[in-house]
């Protein structure tokens, strides 16, 4: 099901070079509206979670290799490499530093190995559906700020935008099964909670200081 729905649209972003450039709850308990939503993959749906409204057209192909590159070797992806990578050992230290005084070591932990299945699992499932990568042409603040405005929506950033932009929206929504199953919902939350307040930290460093902080953080 997933390679039917992938490869026309993958294949359309390779042919033609398509790329897209776009342009919730806080960290204590849940108010009673809040509980009361639909929950999904262990927070609320939509602005009010850490997805957003889904995006369904075609991936940037070049910002998904470039980024999975950055990481690592493919199905080896690290976010601390991809992230010094993307904005110097300097910042990078400082806002692991920074997410670990604001939500401490363990779900920092957490949130790291699960960016890290995010990414392999993505392109376990972009392989096995047959999509052929372009080679990687951005680097550093340049790669950096494509993929922050990639989960840019209304000014605002959502992880769960960003995916769709770089794997697709079917490719999403099966990685985060396939989180919810390893890891549970909860770590799931945590991990688009912790990427939103990191995109927001990278964003403001990088001079974008229009992107605004999701409510879910």
């Amino acid at each position: 099901m997933i390679k039917k729905a992938l490869l026309p649209a993958l294949a359309a972003a390779l042919l033609l070079g398509a790329t897209v450039s776009a342009g919730a709850q806080p960290t204590g308990s849940m108010s009673g509206n809040s509980m009361a939503a639909k929950m999904e993959h262990g927070m609320p749906e939509g602005a009010t979670g850490g997805e957003g409204t889904p995006y369904t057209g075609a991936p940037d192909v070049q910002a998904a290799i470039s980024l999975v590159t950055a990481g690592g070797a493919a199905g080896h992806f690290s976010l601390v490499k991809a992230l010094i990578a993307l904005a110097g050992s300097k910042t990078a230290n400082a806002e692991v530093a920074k997410l670990t005084k604001q939500y401490g070591a363990a779900r920092v932990g957490s949130f790291v190995a699960v960016q890290n299945f995010t990414l392999n699992d993505a392109v376990k499932k972009l392989t096995a559906a047959g999509v052929k990568f372009p080679s990687p042409t951005l680097h550093g603040a340049t790669l950096a700020k494509r993929v922050v405005m990639l989960g840019v929506e209304d000014g605002t950033y959502y992880e769960g935008v960003q995916l769709d932009h770089l794997v697709t929206h079917d490719v999403h929504e099966a990685v985060m099964a396939d989180i919810d199953a390893k890891f549970g919902a909860k770590a799931d939350a945590d991990y688009h909670r912790i990427a939103d307040q990191a995109h927001y930290d990278l964003a403001q460093a990088l001079g974008a200081t229009s992107v605004k902080l999701a409510a879910f953080h």
